[in-house]
């Protein structure tokens, strides 16, 4: 995550990165650059609370083996926790969806796999979507406003596309060596 204060938007904008989640109601922007991954933002209008995350890949419900929050699944799950954590009431959440473009040189289709996997678990935990910007073959950024639950978008020219695949390839290879972060320890008093 990395904050910053954008001088041409006058306000502090917190920027995602692959497997990062963040929960609002102050008056700034949470961003994030999205190619083959997906960000869900979740907003309670009433509330005026709004959280994204940024997932890599969809995850399963089976698997246990992996929590880390760079799979939909876990990401989903922290994302609707932090909702409500911050007072959001889950029965009032709406959900956007964007990302998951076929920017990947691969046969594997997970930009499409992540915004399915999106789509249907929001559907199951009967979450409205009001709104997607998804697939294609372009690179998005995305800037969400938490009080007021808007999403802005831009679509990315080639040369930052390029730059968004090299990225996400990398990220890739890393997850599949398994051993990404290493274990934990545990310190006690």
């Amino acid at each position: 995550m990395y904050t910053h204060f954008n001088h041409s938007y006058e306000k502090t904008v917190i920027t995602l990165h692959p497997g990062e989640y963040y929960v609002s109601s102050e008056d700034i922007y949470i961003a994030t650059v999205l190619g083959s991954c997906v960000a869900v933002v979740l907003y309670d209008s009433q509330k005026k609370i709004a959280g994204m995350n940024h997932y890599m890949l969809p995850g399963d419900r089976q698997d246990d083996a992996e929590k880390s929050a760079r799979y939909g699944i876990n990401a989903m799950e922290l994302l609707i926790n932090g909702m409500m954590k911050a007072g959001a009431d889950r029965r009032r959440l709406r959900a956007k969806v964007f990302g998951g473009g076929n920017v990947l040189d691969t046969e594997s289709n997970v930009g499409f796999n992540n915004v399915r996997f999106a789509t249907t678990f929001l559907q199951e935990e009967m979450i409205p979507i009001d709104g997607r910007d998804t697939e294609g073959v372009t690179a998005r950024k995305i800037f969400c406003h938490p009080p007021s639950g808007q999403v802005y978008l831009k679509r990315l020219h080639q040369e930052i596309l390029n730059q968004v695949r090299k990225r996400e390839s990398h990220h890739l290879e890393n997850i599949r060596k398994k051993d990404f972060y290493g274990g934990f320890t545990l310190f006690e008093k």
